[in-house]
């Protein structure tokens, strides 16, 4: 394919099943997800155990994961899905940030979740706020890179427009290559390692019993706005009938 000829859409099938499989996948990922909030909510008991927390943080990022991988399985198949992926609600993708949630939400999370931190802790966490900011913004400066190489319209722009046109086999008026394809799917694959590895290192910092308070208010949040977003879907769906 030349550098300025049309992008090719992966197999309308294989593209299709891939988006249905991962919406099926989601909706058992975020009831094991509700399975896991109840058993962070009980760990803060001051009898549970030191252990059982730990396997309970441990259990919890693998969970994580698993949302990973299949989301990078997606990727490889059309990576315009994931800037405006169609199993979340519009509402959950006004939160994202190079599809996904931003990494500097965790420490969000930290200050309004834990109360007791230590003089080192605070500076630990501070030390790595700064690396991740810094981390975030070349990411930010390679998705500009990326859509002003190529006079490309904005990716967001992009993936509305065609990360659900699988019917077709050729989008004509799209000038991108297979080379920005593997770029931006280094892009999603950089930030989602970026948002990993902040939690791994915020979790490091952290005692077990913080963690549990950290990964409560994290869950917490992502499906309050789960739910606040389903509602509005459906406040909209009783409006128009």
């Amino acid at each position: 394919m030349s550098s300025n000829g049309p992008i090719t859409i992966a197999n309308n099938n294989n593209s299709d099943d891939s988006a249905a499989s991962l919406e099926s996948f989601l909706v058992g990922w975020l009831q094991r997800q509700e399975r896991f909030l109840d058993e962070l909510i009980s760990a803060q008991a001051e009898d549970c155990d030191e252990s059982e927390r730990e396997d309970l943080i441990a259990r919890v990022l693998a969970h994580y994961q698993q949302y990973y991988e299949e989301k990078s399985r997606l990727g490889r198949q059309n990576i315009f899905l994931l800037f405006a992926p169609p199993w979340f609600t519009p509402f959950e993708r006004a939160f994202f940030w190079i599809a996904g949630f931003n990494p500097d939400l965790a420490f969000r999370l930290v200050s309004d979740s834990i109360h007791d931190l230590t003089e080192e802790q605070s500076h630990s966490i501070d030390k790595l706020r700064k690396e991740i900011r810094m981390e975030e913004k070349m990411l930010n400066d390679d998705m500009a890179r990326i859509q002003e190489r190529v006079a490309a319209p904005p990716i967001m722009e992009m993936a509305r427009r065609f990360g659900r046109m699988l019917e077709v086999d050729i989008v004509e008026d799209v000038s991108v290559n297979d080379g920005l394809r593997s770029e931006m799917e280094a892009l999603v694959a950089n930030a989602d390692s970026l948002r990993a590895s902040t939690a791994a290192k915020m979790v490091e910092i952290l005692s077990s019993s913080q963690n549990v308070r950290f990964l409560t208010a994290a869950t917490k949040l992502q499906l309050r706005i789960r739910s606040w977003g389903l509602e509005r879907e459906r406040n909209k769906q009783e409006t128009t009938k």
